[in-house]
């Protein structure tokens, strides 16, 4: 498990489970300490493209959860500076 913290009390925890087959990632973002919004899930065979650990699923989460709303640039940023 890592949890990634991002800005105004919103965090985004992520964790790996099996899977019959191989693994998956899954996000789930909080909004000071309580679940909020949309949980993602990201099933792999094999990760290869993949340059950091969650790094497909964070983004998707911040995605799924900010597109459309006026921080959402400012979370890609973040998300950005967390794998620079």
């Amino acid at each position: 498990m890592r949890i990634f913290e991002l800005k105004d009390g919103y965090s985004v925890v992520c964790n790996w489970r099996k899977t019959q087959r191989a693994f998956k990632h899954e996000a789930r973002l909080f909004l000071n300490g309580r679940e909020f919004g949309k949980s993602v899930k990201i099933n792999y065979l094999n990760r290869t493209w993949e340059a950091y650990e969650y790094q497909g699923v964070l983004g998707k989460c911040i995605e799924e959860n900010f597109k459309g709303c006026k921080e959402f640039s400012e979370m890609i940023d973040i998300f950005k500076g967390i794998y620079s």
